[in-house]
């Protein structure tokens, strides 16, 4: 069963593994400018979408700063980089723990997951942010058939992935 959501994770490419996470490019946003020389510290919010299973997920983050924009996931490396138009921010994410399952007649895949990240560096506006928080993964597919049953192996029919992201920022 883990074998099938780590596919189906790097086939929806997410922010958890999680990766399990449609629209390409950078979404328009401003980040909220600081002032200059001065830290501030807070919570900062993520939610993560994607309907695709390849390509950057949709990200808005809140709090500290407010931003939209991409998040491009490694899988493997576990690792996430939101792409802002004040910068980026490189984020580090624990694999997720949680529940799936499969159902064999209608291959209706559900993946509930939960874990911890943080702050790996920043460019930009984000340069120097450091802190962390938790993530709640929830993923509904349609898994592709072969030979009348669920295929692991091929892309999803259909994928909807939403994470939501809590912590704390300090820029």
């Amino acid at each position: 069963m883990m074998k099938y959501r780590t596919r189906l994770a790097a086939a929806a490419g997410s922010f958890a593994t999680a990766g399990i996470i449609a629209t390409t490019g950078t979404m328009a946003a401003a980040a909220a400018p600081l002032p200059a020389g001065s830290a501030v510290r807070g919570a900062e919010t993520f939610q993560i979408m994607t309907t695709s299973a390849s390509g950057p997920a949709s990200v808005i983050a809140s709090g500290v700063f407010t931003a939209a924009g991409t998040d491009q996931e490694n899988q493997k490396a576990g690792t996430s980089k939101f792409t802002f138009p004040g910068g980026t921010v490189s984020v580090k994410h624990s694999p997720g723990t949680g529940k799936q399952t499969v159902n064999p007649k209608t291959c209706l895949v559900t993946i509930n997951l939960h874990g911890t990240y943080k702050y790996t560096g920043g460019t930009g506006a984000y340069s120097g942010i450091t802190g962390g928080g938790t993530y709640k993964l929830s993923i509904l597919g349609l898994a592709a058939r072969s030979g009348g049953k669920c295929d692991p192996n091929k892309a999803p029919l259909a994928i909807h992935q939403v994470i939501n992201a809590t912590g704390t920022a300090r820029l």
